[in-house]
């Protein structure tokens, strides 16, 4: 008889909600729960709440987790949500309180780095060494790996605080509270629902601000094809469920490019070099799953 497979607990860490999951892999998903992210007292106490509730307990835990965060094992504040701007959570120990609660060993990284790690193992990035993982929702972020090894350096990709050429006429302020206009303060869900006065979920397909978006999205993927010379790029979050975005990135990156980078992924093939998480919004939390065996 095979030996049972080990237990991972895996928790994206959302500045809107939290994940949290016990499995060993997309197929086999124990238990699962989702709760809007409170203050950091009370998220946590359900987070640990979940796990103590299992029949059988993780063998090891991942966190994915909402930042700026402190990714360095080597450094005495490993674990921590640092200069955030969501109210009540810098500097706070999440990693720490989640290993002192559960008594299992924790890894920790960006809620996109997990989620890039989710679709190297099982999803979209499979047969890739060198790839980003895009997130555009409530913040806009970016990780991914380069040789099979997650990013990370200085302290981790921003992605989302970096500026890009405005769109023809567009003079929306923007809304990140550090920097106004750069690409989250301009392109993420809070932005749509501040440029337009409704959530993006709620626009139609046709309309403009969907041209706007795609300009600013195809703006990003070109910096990003032209800094890291990724073999892929995964685009995922709540705002690319609006699928059509996808042709339009797609169609700006090429005519932007111009023909510069010769590779047949972005001339002849770029619906299967700028695509969606096959692994959906599942991403993250497989992704921590994945991030906990790291741990042991």
């Amino acid at each position: 008889m095979m030996d049972a497979k080990p237990l991972y607990g895996g928790i994206e860490a959302g500045g809107t909600k939290f994940v949290c999951a016990l499995g060993t892999g997309p197929d086999d998903v124990r238990a699962l729960t989702r709760f809007s992210t409170r203050t950091p007292d009370e998220t946590l106490a359900e987070t640990i709440a979940f796990f103590r509730a299992q029949p059988e307990p993780p063998v090891a835990v991942g966190i994915g987790s909402f930042g700026p965060v402190d990714p360095n094992p080597a450094s005495p504040t490993y674990g921590y949500i640092t200069s955030t701007p969501k109210a009540g959570w810098p500097h706070t120990d999440v990693a720490g309180a989640v290993r002192r609660a559960l008594g299992v060993p924790v890894a920790f990284d960006t809620d996109v780095n997990a989620a890039a790690l989710g679709e190297h193992r099982w999803g979209a990035a499979q047969a890739v060494d060198t790839f980003i993982y895009i997130t555009v929702g409530t913040g806009f972020g970016g990780g991914g790996m380069v040789e099979g090894r997650r990013l990370h350096g200085l302290l981790h990709p921003e992605m989302g605080h970096i500026f890009v050429p405005r769109a023809p006429g567009d003079d929306f302020a923007g809304v990140c509270p550090f920097h106004g206009d750069c690409l989250e303060g301009l392109a993420t869900g809070p932005a749509l629902a501040a440029r337009w006065g409704r959530p993006g979920h709620e626009l139609p397909a046709d309309h403009e601000a969907w041209v706007i978006e795609a300009h600013y999205l195809a703006m990003a993927v070109i910096n990003f094809i032209l800094t890291l010379s990724p073999e892929r790029i995964i685009l995922g979050g709540g705002v690319m469920h609006q699928t059509h975005l996808f042709p339009m990135i797609r169609e700006t990156v090429q005519r932007r490019l111009n023909g510069y980078v010769q590779r047949p992924q972005i001339l002849d093939a770029i619906d299967g070099y700028i695509v969606p998480p096959v692994l959906g919004d599942r991403a993250g939390v497989l992704g921590s799953m994945a991030l906990a065996a790291e741990a042991l």
